[in-house]
This record gives C-alpha cells, sequence and structure tokens, in this order.
C-alpha cells in the first residue's frame, strides 16, 4: 500500500502540472481509500500491484483500444519473440476487473469469470492467446466486462454538446 500511495502521489502530482485547478488535492487518498476498499478488504496493508494497475487503467480516461491494449501488456507473459495471455492470466485479469463494479454492489460470481474465460479461448488449441484474438475478444463485449465500454461511452459523451433546441 505505500509503494501504491508513493505511485499514486507522482501520478496526481504530475496531473497537476499537467492541469492545474482540475486534480482534487485528496485525489491520492480517494484512490488509495479506493483501492484498498477493492483489493485489500481485510486490511493487511498489501494490494498487488498489477491488479491497482488493472483499475486504474480501467477508470482511466483513455480509449478502449489504449485500455485493453495495457490490460494485455500487463497480464501478459513473454513468449519467445510474442507476448501471449493465458487462461490464468486472463482469469486474473477478469477477477481483478471485476472488483470495480462490486465496490457498488455489481458484483459477477466466479462462474461468470469461468464462462468469459471459456468464450475467449473457444476454438483456441493452445493454452495462450496473442494480442490480436485477446482484442478481438475484448471488442465483442463480453457480458462479463459489459460495464467497462459502456463506462466508456458514457464519459465519452460528457463533453458532446448540440445546438438544438429540444422541447
Amino acid at each position: 500500500v505505500q509503494q501504491i500511495s508513493g505511485m499514486l502521489m507522482e501520478l496526481f502530482q504530475r496531473a497537476r502540472l499537467e492541469k492545474p485547478g482540475q486534480v482534487d488535492p485528496r485525489a491520492t487518498e480517494f484512490t488509495l481509500s479506493l483501492l484498498a476498499a477493492m483489493y485489500d478488504r481485510s486490511g493487511t496493508g498489501y494490494i498487488k500491484t498489477r491488479s491497482a494497475a488493472a483499475a486504474l487503467i480501467a477508470l482511466s480516461g483513455d480509449t478502449l483500444l489504449a485500455k485493453y491494449r495495457a490490460f494485455f501488456q500487463f497480464y501478459a507473459v513473454p513468449d519467445g519473440k510474442a507476448a501471449l495471455i493465458t487462461r490464468g492470466a486472463l482469469r486474473s485479469l477478469l477477477t481483478d476487473l471485476n472488483q470495480i463494479p462490486a465496490i457498488v454492489g455489481e458484483s459477477c460470481t466466479l462462474s461468470c469469470v469461468e464462462i468469459a474465460t471459456h468464450s475467449c479461448f473457444h476454438g483456441v488449441p493452445n493454452s495462450a492467446i496473442v494480442e490480436e484474438k485477446f482484442l478481438s475478444w475484448l471488442r465483442s463485449e463480453p457480458a462479463v466486462l459489459l460495464w467497462l465500454p459502456t463506462c466508456y461511452r458514457l464519459s465519452a459523451t460528457e463533453m458532446v454538446s448540440h445546438q438544438a433546441r429540444c422541447r
């Protein structure tokens, strides 16, 4: 938790420099509290860095494709010239990401993660997949992660303004 706190302080310090006045001074405290509520419910003082990174990526303002590529980068394992994501790594990613809706009472069961993992690897003879297969599966908007593109679309439309009057 201490290491993540330091990283968050640095992250929000940079954000304050880039966007003066737009970053709450308590952003580090709030974010760390959210991460602890999601990944350290028993209060051990330990949060997996990869889990925290997945949450920060998911909650970032980046594009969906950039988020999906970052997930792959954090959870894939090197295999010679290419990186691959294994079934176990995909299960970990989905479990980590599902802590986000779970914090607001929208939890998914373990069977949801298994069904999603099976659907991603459907027709794949290997125990791991390449990035393109992973991205293709995520673009199909699997039910277990439907909240992610929905939240992205909602945030993307916040700044849209139309010059039409409604009656």
